[in-house]
C-alpha cells in the first residue's frame, strides 16, 4: 500500500461563480434552505451559505473571475456533467415541493441503481445541483 502525500480530511466548501448574488440568495436560502454565514470582507461581491457541514461559496462574476453558470445547450442534453449533490431526507418529496413552488427540474425525482433517489434543479445561474437521499 502506498501513502499519499496529503492526506484529505473532508469536503471544506464548494464555490460558483454567480452574475446576481441576490437572485442565488433566493434560490440558496429560500428554496435549498441553507443559511446564510458570515462571509470575510473581500475585495469583490458575493456570499456564504451553510450547508450542513458543507459551505458553499459564492463570488460575483468580476472581470478577474470565471464565468457565471454552464452553457445552455450542454445542460439539455444531460446531468452528466459537473454538479454538486446535497443529502436531503427524502428527494421524491423534495422534487414535489420543487416543483409544487413552480420551480422547473432539469430531471425528476429517479431510482439510481443503489437504490438512492436523485432529482436535479438548476439554480439562477445553471449550475446543476443535485438533491439526493439514500437507498
Amino acid at each position: 500500500m502506498s501513502v499519499s502525500v496529503v492526506q484529505v480530511r473532508q469536503l471544506d466548501h464548494v464555490t460558483f461563480v454567480v452574475r446576481d448574488v441576490e437572485a442565488s440568495r433566493r434560490f440558496y436560502v429560500g428554496v435549498l434552505g441553507m443559511r446564510e454565514v458570515p462571509r470575510p470582507a473581500f475585495s469583490f461581491g458575493g456570499a456564504w451559505f451553510q450547508a450542513g457541514a458543507t459551505l458553499v461559496h459564492l463570488i460575483l462574476q468580476h472581470d478577474l473571475s470565471g464565468p457565471a453558470g454552464y452553457p445552455v445547450e450542454v445542460l439539455q442534453r444531460s446531468t452528466r456533467n459537473h454538479h454538486i449533490a446535497f443529502a436531503v431526507d427524502d428527494a421524491r418529496a423534495a422534487a414535489a415541493r420543487l416543483k409544487a413552488a413552480g420551480i422547473a427540474l432539469l430531471d425528476d425525482a429517479k431510482l439510481r441503481p443503489d437504490g438512492a433517489v436523485q432529482v436535479f434543479v438548476l439554480d439562477p445561474d445553471n449550475h446543476v445541483i443535485e438533491l439526493c437521499s439514500g437507498p
